[in-house]
């Protein structure tokens, strides 16, 4: 692994860490969706729709996470320039700030912390329907159907699991064949579909760098440290209170200079800029330093 791929690597693991410790949705949830979404890469793009990101969101679930959770986060300028219609469709009248506030999906810690925050909404409202605690599956269920969409999927799994999925999802089937059809072509069950998005998780934690299953019942609690690698753990603490990144033992050489010069620049960006009107470079690094800040 080259010196770039690792330090991004370690970048994108401090950011689910900042929003694991902020949200109290789990680490190793958070890290194996971010596998499965997009390997891991900030950039990562999709071909046929408009999803971006660590975590893959299109524009209209960014604009709605980012208007419902934005300014707990430091995005209050985003926040307030996206307005809801009657139609529920989230819009943002300057394009600029638009394209803005869509950029912040390519910040890790931006992305992280959103996906986090909407999963909680989420794991909240399934718990209040399931009448049980949340699993790491359900919720990678309902960023796959939605939140309706998983409530039907687990509700109906309850009394018949062996009922076909393509059956229930005959849209979201015909869009993710090797996902709701073996390689036989055979649809396959609820249950077996549930199963492999859960197989997915655990793998994409493991390879991923977590020490759990992602696929587990999700305790929550205002800290997940305890499932978090040491040396990440360290990193989240300096963030939030500003100080020095101090690495574990098995941290890469290099690492601690780079991230704590990295915080250094950032530290220094405290030029003015128009917060109603910032340009995609600008509203990046004002993230970055309220970030940084533990903001």
């Amino acid at each position: 692994m080259g010196v770039n791929s690792v330090r991004n690597t370690a970048t994108v693991h401090s950011a689910i860490a900042v929003a694991s410790n902020r949200t109290g949705i789990d680490f190793n949830y958070l890290l194996g969706q971010a596998h499965v979404e997009s390997g891991l890469r900030t950039d990562a793009r999709a071909r046929t729709s408009s999803a971006t990101g660590l975590y893959q969101f299109i524009d209209q679930s960014w604009l709605g996470v980012i208007k419902e959770h934005g300014a707990e986060h430091g995005m209050g300028w985003a926040a307030d320039a996206i307005k809801q219609t009657s139609n529920g469709r989230y819009v943002v009248n300057d394009p600029a700030t638009r394209r803005a506030i869509l950029d912040l999906r390519n910040d890790p810690t931006a992305s992280a912390l959103m996906a986090a925050e909407h999963a909680s909404d989420n794991k909240q409202s399934l718990e209040n329907s399931l009448g049980r605690p949340a699993t790491g599956t359900d919720l990678y269920m309902a960023h796959f159907l939605g939140l309706g969409g998983a409530r039907s999927f687990l509700t109906a799994m309850e009394s018949n699991p062996n009922r076909s999925g393509a059956s229930m999802f005959p849209a979201a089937a015909r869009a993710n064949r090797n996902i709701f059809y073996n390689s036989s072509g055979q649809p396959r069950t609820l249950s077996q579909i549930y199963a492999r998005f859960g197989n997915r998780l655990d793998s994409g934690a493991s390879a991923s760098g977590g020490t759990g299953l992602a696929s587990a019942t999700l305790t929550g609690g205002p800290s997940n440290a305890a499932f978090m690698p040491a040396n990440f753990v360290q990193q989240t603490q300096s963030l939030e209170n500003g100080g020095e990144v101090i690495f574990g033992t098995n941290a890469p050489e290099g690492d601690h200079a780079w991230v704590n010069s990295t915080l250094a620049n950032l530290n220094t960006l405290r030029e003015p800029m128009n917060p109603l009107r910032p340009t995609p470079d600008n509203a990046r690094l004002a993230y970055m330093l309220l970030a940084s800040l533990g903001a």
